[in-house]
């Protein structure tokens, strides 16, 4: 049995997917509401945050892949992320199960410097801290070896589906809608972006590899690093639209957060747009050099070909 806590995201979903096609029909999602990617799919309504839950859930389980979600509410994540985690440690401990831990990189220095297995943590805002904890967390749990852990970090998203991303939100999905694409900050950084469907390929690749436990993973990415002017012509290309875009400010930002929530609670992770993003997935791709990764363009003709059906 293997079990993905927090199904029903856009990783979890493509993990699902990716795991009954390549590893086991034996699978287990587990959320509040979880909803079936397989037929054969066995679903378990849990809450995280109850331990007790989250223990049954786990129960069973071979591997146990952590990949919940939470909106961008920094009280939010400081209350529960944590207490999630912790629990489904605890249950994996109780269970003898591999704990796969799916991260970002809020945690990293939001500069220019290259991004790699060893970059050490350097949180900025409240979201950035929650995450370093939160991954300190799971190295103590390595470390302490009761039971196999492996930590399968991503950068930014671009993909496919409901792809919950800002490249998603102000490129892709306003291009789908016919409108003109925004930037944030600057458009001559460089960014570092994973197709999500690659992530989630990669995920499951590691849970299924005895050997890439007790390490932590940078997941695969193109390494073109296109800035978001180069990303949008390609995007536009896509969709058929002539390139245009805006730049929103970063101080256009900051005073779009006075009146709104939502804008005030991505306010941290500015100062990355304003740096190149060069995340090093070097590690991966030598160890699993048949690992395709999926190209700028080749993501993009994917997605015009989901947006038009097929």
């Amino acid at each position: 049995m293997q079990t993905i806590l927090g199904a029903n995201g856009q990783i979890a979903t493509e993990l699902a997917r990716t795991l009954h096609q390549h590893h086991t029909e034996d699978l287990r999602l587990v959320s509040r509401n979880p909803r079936k990617v397989n037929d054969d799919d066995t679903l378990m309504a849990a809450n995280l945050l109850d331990a007790g839950q989250t223990a049954q859930a786990v129960k069973g389980s071979r591997i146990v892949y952590f990949t919940a979600g939470l909106p961008p509410d920094s009280t939010l994540w400081e209350e529960q992320f944590p207490v999630m985690l912790k629990n489904a440690l605890q249950a994996c401990r109780a269970a003898g199960a591999n704990f796969a831990y799916f991260d970002n990189t809020y945690m990293y220095p939001q500069n220019s410097q290259i991004q790699t297995e060893e970059t050490r943590f350097a949180p900025v805002g409240r979201k950035g801290r929650v995450r370093a904890a939160m991954a300190s967390m799971v190295l103590e749990e390595m470390a302490r070896g009761d039971i196999p852990v492996l930590i399968a970090r991503a950068p930014e998203f671009y993909g496919p589906g409901k792809t919950q991303s800002f490249t998603n939100a102000l490129i892709i999905d306003r291009l789908k809608a016919g409108r003109r694409p925004l930037v944030p900050v600057r458009d001559d950084t460089r960014r570092t972006l994973i197709w999500t469907p690659d992530a989630s390929r990669a995920l499951a690749t590691l849970g299924n590899t005895p050997d890439a436990y007790g390490q932590s993973w940078h997941l695969p990415c193109c390494d073109d690093r296109p800035t978001y002017k180069t990303f949008v012509t390609m995007a536009s290309r896509a969709f058929d639209r002539t390139p245009s875009y805006s730049v929103i400010g970063k101080w256009s930002l900051i005073i779009a957060g006075i009146l709104s929530k939502r804008v005030r609670e991505i306010k941290e992770l500015l100062p990355r747009y304003e740096q190149d993003n060069f995340f090093d997935s070097t590690k991966f791709k030598r160890h699993f050099p048949e690992f395709s990764v999926t190209t700028y363009e080749g993501g993009l003709q994917l997605i015009r070909k989901e947006w038009r059906g097929g």
